[in-house]
């Protein structure tokens, strides 16, 4: 346990949901545990108990990747834990795989609407439906990371051939959706939740809040354990997520200190303040680092050992690189770093 997690609490220390089944968090609120093939094992999926034009049933909040033994899981909680009743809606919070990837099936499953930003859903039928590549891998990703430094041929090949990622684990979205905004307030089980959009991690993340449980399902906007991951990717070359991230946790500040955070990865907790609190100082850290690190010329793949200082697999080094050409992107952008090319190719930034 690092020390930040010392500042918040757990109220289910180290417990959590078996395989197949769900564990109670809130009332009406039940938490599932999904496994994913990367260095980050898991995500949290969620089951809020419903009622829709007088149908007793239940709403999914995320979905999980679309893989044999996912579906198989899933069959088994719909097995122990819906009571009988159906599945009403699915909502997802933003368009990455481990969120989006069986949106399809389980709403095809149970005859059930798909709500979402209109971003995120649009972003997610694109990629889905381009089998050659969509988002930050192939060819664009191989462009993208060259001209910020990446040299390892292993890795770009690596890359290149990822151009299959996301339609591998998204292979199809639904038809149509419902669109949710900002500010709406969705009505789920005899309780309001409050929408709340963020940026920075995905385009139009979306969190829920219930006033009346005290309770913020954040998805990715605001995790435990580790930072939030905010990139600069292929397909949005020239953008600030790092200053939209920050941004976008300030409009958490005023839900109450003991609001219940349910992340999408790692264990439910309260200290939703100090976690925003810890963020803004990490990022805080984090770009006096890089900073310091440009009064010589630095490439995107120099700064990634600035920032990392364990050994990463190529899933974690896309992410990683992305990561810290955010951080070079807020210097820049804040213009306290100047950008040049060099005659080989590479973009590198300097402090001024």
């Amino acid at each position: 346990m690092n020390p930040n997690e010392h500042q918040l609490q757990y109220p289910w220390g180290d417990g959590q949901p078996e395989p197949g089944f769900a564990q109670e968090v809130a009332p009406g609120v039940k938490w599932i545990r999904m496994p994913l093939p990367f260095a980050l094992d898991h995500i949290n999926l969620w089951l809020l108990r419903d009622e829709i034009d007088g149908r007793q049933g239940w709403t999914i909040v995320d979905c999980g990747i679309s893989r044999d033994e996912v579906r198989t899981l899933w069959d088994q909680v719909f097995t122990n834990e819906l009571e009988g009743l159906p599945v009403l809606r699915v909502i997802v919070t933003h368009m990455h795989p481990d969120h989006v990837g069986l949106a399809h099936w389980l709403c095809e499953r149970w005859n059930a609407p798909l709500w979402m930003s209109m971003t995120d859903y649009m972003t997610a039928v694109l990629w889905s439906s381009q089998a050659t590549g969509g988002g930050p891998n192939g060819q664009a990703g191989v462009d993208h990371f060259s001209r910020h430094g990446l040299t390892d041929v292993e890795a770009l090949e690596q890359i290149r051939a990822r151009a299959g990622y996301y339609p591998n684990l998204v292979p199809s979205m639904p038809s149509e959706y419902i669109r949710v905004l900002h500010g709406d307030q969705v009505a789920i089980g005899g309780h309001d939740w409050r929408v709340i959009v963020g940026y920075g991690h995905a385009p139009e993340h979306v969190s829920l809040y219930s006033p009346d449980l005290a309770v913020l399902i954040s998805g990715d906007m605001v995790l435990p354990r580790i930072s939030t991951n905010v990139s600069v990717f292929a397909y949005e070359p020239e953008s600030d997520p790092l200053f939209l991230y920050l941004r976008s946790l300030d409009d958490y500040a005023d839900l109450p200190a003991d609001t219940l955070v349910l992340p999408s990865h790692g264990r439910p907790f309260k200290g939703l303040h100090e976690r925003i609190a810890q963020q803004h100082q990490h990022h805080a850290d984090r770009l006096a680092e890089v900073l310091e690190a440009c009064a010589q010329p630095q490439s995107t793949a120099d700064i990634v050992p600035v920032l990392f200082k364990r050994k990463l697999d190529l899933h974690q080094l896309t992410f990683a690189m992305g990561e810290a050409l955010a951080h070079l992107h807020t210097l820049y952008f804040e213009g306290k770093l100047i950008r040049q090319t060099g005659e080989d190719g590479i973009i590198r930034f300097t402090a001024r």
